[in-house]
């Protein structure tokens, strides 16, 4: 079993990953400063987890772009014996809209906040990493299924941070030997946990298609806004590829995996489900789930969207051996689950850990 520092680990995400990986016998420090998560999600994962888990959990509130809080967190790692084997770096912003409002922001925790883990990484002597990486680095895609192998060509400041995280994670693999990398480039990370314990929790008015519907549902927001009716897709509305978080999680723990029982290493890999789901067909799968209608509205297109983004998720199963195993309905009825039995989400228990 190994010991694994996950930065951003009380996330979305990160929180889900960090289940999967204690469930696997592995022990972790997370170290996070609850910028856009809480505390009580990594409560309720080591209930999830189990007895046991929370000796193998530690937890540091800090900022991976202050040295002092990456040194706390190498020392976690190292005061039961050996250093870290490894890092999944999730911690950043993740917000398309936002960083266009606030590029040096996204540039300065994205990009600058990376390279101060990776000095922090090279001189502890942990050289394995998992990076949390985004399909918004394809842009307006030329071909679907999008393949690795597609042209990297963002379009707005944060699909630039993860391509420029990306480059620098290739310049620090070229430099020396022993890095062995997975930049896991993520299509639309939906769902929750099937317990309804754990699950997405945004700040403030959500950014991302699904998380918006499950607050209609619950009653927080009146309608759904759809940005666009006239796409060249079968119904008008746009075509994403979406992937339950558990899967997702899941592709983390076979990168690890992959990784740690290799030698040197530097892989791209999308986490996707290789099939579409219109906008649309979305919000009828989850007024399934919840038993009664969505109210929405379809507006104008939204600058930046493109009409369809699948991922061609090949590779990641002939390198890692790891395909989705849920399906759209899956998604919906965990995050309703999620979202009914929470809706307020964390809200009422944001305390310090």
């Amino acid at each position: 079993m190994y010991k694994i520092l996950i930065t951003g680990g009380a996330g979305f995400i990160g929180s889900h990953t960090c289940l999967v990986l204690l469930e696997a016998g592995h022990s972790l420090v997370v170290l996070d400063n609850y910028a856009n998560s809480s505390p009580e999600a990594l409560r309720r994962v080591m209930q999830l987890a189990g007895p046991g888990a929370e000796g193998r959990l530690q937890v540091i509130e800090g900022d991976i772009r202050r040295s002092a809080d990456l040194e706390r967190a190498f020392a976690a790692g190292a005061s039961t014996g050996a250093g870290l084997d490894a890092v999944i770096h999730f911690a950043g912003l993740k917000a398309v809209g936002e960083s266009v409002a606030e590029p040096l922001r996204y540039w300065d925790v994205n990009v600058s906040g990376s390279q101060h883990l990776l000095a922090a990484m090279a001189a502890h002597g942990c050289r394995t990493l998992v990076f949390s990486s985004s399909a918004t680095l394809y842009g307006y895609p030329e071909t679907v299924p999008i393949p690795e192998s597609a042209p990297i060509q963002p379009i707005n400041p944060y699909g630039y941070t993860k391509a420029a995280v990306e480059q620098m994670l290739r310049d620090v693999a070229a430099s020396e030997p022993g890095w062995r990398i997975a930049s896991l480039r993520y299509f639309n990370p939906v769902g929750a946990h099937p317990s309804g314990r754990i699950g997405e929790d945004p700040n403030g008015i959500p950014n991302n298609l699904f998380p918006f519907i499950s607050q209609v549902a619950v009653g927080r927001r009146e309608q759904v806004q759809v940005f666009g009716g006239d796409w060249p897709t079968t119904d008008g509305s746009g075509v994403r590829d979406y992937i339950h978080v558990m899967d997702l999680a899941e592709g983390h723990l076979a990168a690890l995996k992959a990784l740690l029982s290799g030698g040197d290493q530097l892989l791209q890999l999308n986490l996707g489900s290789g099939q579409g789901h219109s906008v649309l067909e979305v919000i009828e799968a989850f007024a399934r789930a919840c038993g009664h209608a969505i109210p929405y509205v379809i507006t104008q297109r939204r600058s930046g969207d493109a009409a369809i983004t699948v991922a061609d998720p090949t590779e990641a199963k002939q390198q890692l051996g790891w395909q989705t195993r849920r399906n759209l309905d899956d998604m919906c009825k965990d995050g309703w689950h999620w979202q009914h039995a929470n809706p307020n989400g964390y809200t009422s228990v944001r305390t310090s850990y």
